[in-house]
């Protein structure tokens, strides 16, 4: 336990298999926090679906057909979120198990994109009339948690090059 809590640090020193096996593991722990953000995105969204409808319906612009096309909307949005959230988690097992750089190198692109997306939604909220805007906390708690990911990501990053390094030293 000691050694993953300390693999998490991107800047402690990483001397033995152990220490780079469990901070190559931290790249899966932040994929499993997106399947808890994927997760509980999902229950609140069952747990509010007027919320979630009235804000597609907004973004749509509330035309005849709005009411419709937001329920359709808000109920793929579920599904999508929710497939995601499973197919992060397959790739989550997959990192934890036998971790590899590909992966912990989409996951960082991919987080680095939601981290720029996030910050820029305040912007595209004001250009455009009628779409709902996001509460500043809740931006924040979003690019808060990617920040952490992306931390975790780049400390599994590194355990896996030490790792790899390690191996390579031992088959010599």
């Amino acid at each position: 336990m000691a050694s993953l809590i300390t693999g998490m640090n991107p800047a402690a020193p990483l001397r033995t298999e152990a220490e780079a096996e469990a901070a190559a593991k931290a790249s899966a722990i932040s994929i499993f926090i997106g399947v808890l953000v994927g997760a509980v995105t999902v229950a609140w969204s069952l747990a509010n679906p007027g919320q979630m409808q009235e804000a597609v319906a907004a973004a749509a612009g509330g035309g005849a057909d709005a009411e419709a096309a937001a329920a359709m909307g808000a109920q793929f949005a579920i599904y999508l979120t929710g497939g995601l959230a499973v197919l992060q988690l397959i790739l989550g097992i997959v990192q934890w198990r036998n971790p590899g750089k590909f992966i912990a190198i989409l996951f960082m692109v991919l987080i680095a994109y939601g981290i720029l997306s996030t910050a820029a939604t305040p912007l595209l909220a004001s250009s455009m009339p009628g779409i709902p805007t996001v509460p500043t906390w809740q931006i924040a708690l979003s690019i808060g948690v990617m920040v952490v990911q992306m931390i975790l990501h780049i400390a599994g990053l590194r355990g896996i090059n030490t790792l790899d390094k390690l191996q390579m030293e031992q088959a010599r």
